[in-house]
């Protein structure tokens, strides 16, 4: 994975330390996702992956998706 990724995180995950969340950067490789608790495991995916992730998050599709 590229070292020069720009992480970002949302605006509602606050600004202090103890504010985990999940955090998004792009390279050229793809777009990558990783959990701020442990920043080494990333996840690399493409942005249309991205986009249909947001849009079943937006749209509940993932409620029960776990059972």
């Amino acid at each position: 994975m590229p070292s020069s990724i720009n992480w970002q995180k949302s605006s509602f995950s606050g600004t202090g330390d103890d504010n985990n969340c999940v955090e998004l950067g792009a390279s050229k490789v793809g777009i990558h996702l990783r959990e701020s608790e442990t920043p080494p495991a990333a996840l690399t995916t493409t942005p249309a992956r991205v986009r249909a992730l947001i849009a079943a998050i937006k749209t509940g599709a993932l409620a029960n998706a776990g059972g």
